[in-house]
């Protein structure tokens, strides 16, 4: 990448203290690239160039930068509440509305919903849930979480655990961070039927699963492959975890992707496209089968708790921001939009199939694409290549480039990106 994509007071004297997560800090600190405004699809730097935000920044930005209205409607709610906890008996409107609201756009009839902070608190929250409830059925040594190869699910402690990506594992001590986690085939359900098998049914409490992969490289699912594993976990008590952080809120073309792909989980993880990152917010929707104790009885009777919560549970502005957020996917057809999308950005991607750098092309699962290099390319300085070019991307697991646009990306924008790719590749290959 040039050195003029880089604002030197960025990069220089200021900003000296933050520590990028995620990041080799002394190459993010030299080459750090500010983003100061962004508008529908496309972003701002401070040295003013415009990029083409083809990752929806982390997977979220599903409505796009620089909606006033969801400003407005965080304005509006701070000026009455910013927010109030909901430990207890406490709770607060936008709180309740939007519980109401996620379970009548879920899969999962009846559910009941605990908010979080995000994605990892997502994650953290249904995997305590599922050991938990397993507990309380007096079958305590259901204790395994199960998760695929090549699997994201955030990096709090239980995420870091489960992750299937082993340099998220690497260094932690992860056998003892969170014990009882173990690895399953990432698409054959013959080999996940043989490993659930050999860790036997009786130890294991949870199964969890993105409908697609993100992070691991934009993998789909095989054919029958999320179907078998929902068959599994039914016919042998074990409890199926969809997380839906990236897929939930219309990545897939449905509102969840476990309703593009037949399923019906125990617990659904979300966030990111929740609020398309407009405030920081996540939840789990939890089946009556999980849920039902808890709720069950007379005030002051025997109900168990779930003795978990976070400050920002519920957090009112955060909550008032989904809202906004999920009116703008309903009223401007958005989930519709991302399924059209979705086969455009297959078409444009494809000739890529056939690039002398390119290992794979995984699209058609949802409105994302994965274009994983060969191994012998660098995907970082593609990835520079197409920024200097005005396309922002970034490279994932396994040398992949990740497409992931925003709702609101023309036809036209998703060609540009496809194209930017490939001269970038005709470049480096020259």
């Amino acid at each position: 990448m040039t050195e003029s994509m880089y604002d030197e007071a960025a990069a220089g004297r200021h900003g000296q203290a933050l520590w990028n997560p995620q990041a080799h800090m002394p190459t993010a600190r030299a080459k750090r690239l500010v983003i100061t405004r962004g508008e529908g699809a496309w972003l701002t730097t401070s040295t003013g160039q415009r990029l083409l935000d083809a990752t929806a920044s982390l997977w979220y930005a599903n409505i796009g930068h620089g909606r006033e209205r969801i400003a407005r409607a965080a304005y509006e709610q701070m000026t009455r509440l910013e927010t109030y906890h909901t430990f207890g008996r406490l709770a607060n409107e936008p709180a309740l509305r939007l519980a109401d609201r996620l379970v009548a756009l879920g899969p999962i009839p009846a559910a009941k919903v605990m908010l979080t902070s995000g994605g990892s608190d997502s994650v953290d929250l249904a995997c305590k849930l599922a050991r938990r409830h397993w507990q309380l059925e007096g079958r305590g040594t259901k204790k395994v979480i199960l998760s695929r190869h090549g699997a994201y699910h955030g990096l709090h402690a239980f995420g870091t655990s489960i992750a299937g990506l082993q340099y998220n594992r690497d260094g932690y001590g992860t056998e003892s961070l969170v014990p009882e986690t173990a690895r399953i085939a990432t698409n054959d359900i013959d080999q996940v039927r043989a490993q659930i098998e050999q860790i036997g049914t009786e130890n294991i409490a949870a199964v969890i699963a993105e409908p697609v992969i993100g992070t691991g490289g934009v993998v789909g699912p095989a054919d029958g492959y999320l179907g078998g594993l929902a068959s599994l976990a039914r016919a042998h008590d074990i409890l199926l975890i969809a997380d839906e952080v990236i897929t939930g809120f219309g990545r897939t073309g449905r509102m969840f992707g476990s309703q593009r792909y037949g399923i019906t989980p125990d617990l659904i993880t979300m966030a990111k496209g929740i609020t398309s990152g407009y405030a920081p917010l996540g939840g789990v929707l939890v089946s009556p089968r999980v849920a039902d104790r808890f709720f069950a009885g007379p005030p002051g009777g025997d109900a168990p708790m779930f003795r978990h919560g976070l400050t920002y549970s519920g957090h009112a502005t955060a909550c008032v921001v989904a809202e906004a957020n999920l009116d703008i996917l309903e009223e401007e057809n958005l989930v519709e939009r991302a399924a059209h999308l979705e086969t455009v950005l297959e078409k444009a991607v494809e000739p890529l199939r056939t690039h002398d750098l390119v290992a794979e092309v995984r699209a058609g699962d949802a409105f994302m694409a994965g274009i994983q290099l060969r191994q012998d390319v660098s995907g970082d300085e593609i990835a520079g290549a197409c920024a200097d070019a005005g396309v922002l991307i970034r490279t994932i697991h396994n040398n992949t480039l990740q497409i992931c646009p925003p709702f609101v990306t023309t036809e036209d924008e998703l060609l540009l990106i496809a194209g930017t790719i490939t001269r970038a590749l005709d470049t480096y290959s020259a």
